[in-house]
């Protein structure tokens, strides 16, 4: 099973000695972030910094900074764990596409162990204090700055709930939050997030936005924070999936909106029409720094918090980072549900160093002429996967998490003329090289064995790759040990 909460994850990984406690004073203005990237590229532990520098609470960093911490955090052994329950609810008369991927998810809902659960105000940890008004002094908060060049303090990990003003549904994200001073906080809503379509809608219909904030969550909710699901799917409905039960929430203190109880932190706000700020520069997730753009200011009217509360975030910046083991729980949890869409697809892999949404590397079982091509286009038609710039297709005998064997194919399979399909789209907003913003250039390599239909007409085929004669191979295996080397 997951964990309820943080500090059950924190209190079990200290047990097991893969947690440290920073005692000394350490300042949030760029040096926990230097201390931070240092342990994390090192592959080191989960750090609670208790005496942060004008702040009232602790601090803890790196919960999620290894495959490991993550896995252990989701109750799970493997990321195949969820892939396979994933798949499991994939009946094979499901129709392909976006249908397909809604009647699983309508399927999971059905498990009775798996929906929210309400809970009285009186039962949950994060409303056994309320500040209000006045008394919201946001300064208390440990908020980083973490790179020279930002433009302010940030905090990294709040998971922002919000619900569409028409239909109702909800959505919970992950957003850099800029704190501006006490009461304000600059929402990072990217032009692809669901967030900054509520808040469009609301502005169309001169209402205000109600925002909800969430600190130190349990870790199946945070997870699901990152998620890239269709925007009718609750996030809550996957979160109890991960977890194996449900999640517990509680009704805010003044918005309508539900967050988990167990929750370390809240802030609770309206956000008025047209209330914009500068937001950023911001050292971002991949490795460059964003501009600064105009984005929705939001007022805290109300904060609600454990009676010794802790706060939980991350650094971003050049990966490998924190994103690393939460990028790749996305690209297992999720091939499942890619296959539906794109059932083409054998396997597939999001390098880390290309941000997760620069890179795919699918492998197909080639069955016809141009079917790279054919995949390449539905990738690209595939929900969030519409950003991604660059599209490696391989057959299904390649590795496609080993980048050296990719890196072969991709080099030496293609004819640039022929195999090299560009085109525009959809980029990511926080894409720093497209020539304007929000679309560019993208192109995908075709790196599987060509055939004859597809106008190679090379003498003799497609060569035989070089390898090794299996039973030398295996004799070499069994005498290994007498050649003295190993």
């Amino acid at each position: 099973m997951a964990y309820d909460d943080l500090r059950s994850l924190l209190r079990a990984l200290e047990r097991e000695g893969d947690l440290k406690r920073i005692k000394a004073e350490v300042d949030p203005y760029l040096e926990v972030g230097e201390i931070v990237d240092r342990v994390q590229k090192a592959g080191g532990p989960a750090l609670l910094f208790e005496n942060v520098r004008g702040s009232a609470m602790p601090l803890a960093m790196n919960v999620f900074g290894t495959d490991r911490r993550l896995l252990k955090s989701l109750g799970l052994k493997s990321y195949e764990e969820i892939s396979e329950k994933i798949g499991g609810l994939l009946r094979p008369e499901l129709p392909h596409g976006f249908v397909g991927v809604r009647e699983a998810f309508g399927k999971l809902g059905a498990m009775t162990h798996v929906p929210p659960k309400k809970i009285k105000s009186d039962n949950a940890p994060v409303h056994e204090v309320v500040l209000q008004g006045d008394e919201v002094d946001l300064d208390r908060l440990p908020a980083l700055f973490t790179w020279p060049k930002d433009g302010g303090s940030f905090f990294n990990l709040g998971l922002t709930h919000t619900k569409d003003p028409e239909s109702g549904i909800r959505n919970l994200g992950l957003y850099r939050l800029q704190r501006h001073d006490k009461r304000t906080i600059g929402m990072h809503w990217q032009i692809h997030k669901d967030s900054r379509n509520h808040y469009q809608v609301a502005a169309r219909k001169g209402e205000r936005l109600p925002v909800a904030i969430a600190f130190g969550c349990p870790p199946a909710v945070t997870y699901a924070s990152t998620a890239p699901l269709p925007g009718d799917i609750d996030e809550y409905l996957f979160a109890g999936f991960v977890q194996g039960k449900r999640i517990e929430m509680v009704d805010c203190k003044t918005v309508p909106l539900q967050v988990p109880a167990n929750a370390e932190v809240v802030l609770e706000g309206w956000l008025e029409p047209g209330e914009m700020l500068p937001e950023g520069p911001f050292g971002d997730h991949t490795g460059f720094y964003t501009p600064q753009e105009p984005f929705p200011a939001l007022t805290i009217d109300c904060v609600t918090m454990r009676k010794r509360p802790l706060l939980q975030s991350i650094v971003v910046g050049r990966p490998p980072t924190e994103d690393g083991p939460l990028g790749r729980a996305t690209e297992r949890f999720f091939l499942p549900l890619l296959k539906i869409i794109v059932p083409d697809i054998v396997d597939y892999h999001l390098p880390e160093a290309g941000g997760f949404h620069n890179c795919a590397i699918v492998a197909i079982d080639k069955k016809y002429p141009k079917h790279a091509q054919k995949v390449m286009h539905a990738v690209w038609g595939a929900h969030m996967m519409s950003l991604t710039k660059l599209i490696v297709v391989v057959d299904s005998d390649c590795d496609v998490h080993d980048l050296h064997e990719v890196a072969w194919r991709a080099l030496g399979n293609t004819d640039y003329s022929r195999d090299l399909t560009v085109v525009e789209g959809p980029v990511d907003h926080l894409d720093h090289s497209s020539y304007q913003q929000f679309w560019g250039g993208k192109a995908g390599i075709d790196a599987t064995k060509k055939w004859p239909e597809e106008g190679y007409t090379r003498d003799g085929g497609w060569p035989d790759m070089v390898l090794s004669d299996p039973e030398t191979a295996a004799k070499v295996d069994r005498r290994w040990k007498e050649y003295g080397l190993s």
